[in-house]
């Protein structure tokens, strides 16, 4: 996290799992405030653990920050070490979720991961921590369920 230099500014290789994944936290400028941040990474891959074929999703990850933020480009990198990740949906969704707790300490963290189909059948993953604040606006992940072609 923070007692390491920050990847942001300096040339960083692409990690070769997400547990060699560096997930850099600044300060939050605003600590006294309520607010959501939102991150969307619509073309999220992983592994499928059984045939290692590959495995898309549309994730929706939203906190409200307490003493930090997450750097987006570390995050950028550690969404991208799944690359060649073998997991199943739920596992990935809710691991990601839960580092990004551990990173961040935050009032509130929701992630949810949108998964395309496999054998014809969509799943959607949903993990949430904390409660949130009152008269803050999360809005809807903007992803519609899957419905095919029709």
């Amino acid at each position: 996290m923070i007692d390491q230099p920050l990847q942001l500014g300096a040339s960083t290789p692409m990690p070769s799992s997400p547990e060699e994944a560096v997930l850099d936290r600044v300060p939050n400028p605003h600590p006294d405030v309520d607010y959501v941040a939102r991150f969307t990474c619509p073309e999220f891959t992983s592994l499928c653990p059984v045939t290692g074929q590959p495995d898309f999703a549309h994730l929706v990850m939203d906190y409200v920050p307490d003493q930090f933020l997450v750097e987006s480009k570390s995050l950028k990198l550690y969404l991208a070490s799944f690359r060649n990740h073998g997991a199943f949906h739920e596992d990935c969704t809710v691991a990601i979720g839960k580092r990004l707790l551990e990173c961040l300490e935050p009032r509130f963290l929701r992630i949810a991961g949108y998964w395309y189909p496999r054998g014809g059948i969509p799943i959607d993953v949903f993990w949430q921590t904390g409660t949130l604040p009152s008269g803050v606006w999360l809005p809807e992940t903007g992803v519609a369920p899957y419905r095919g072609r029709g």
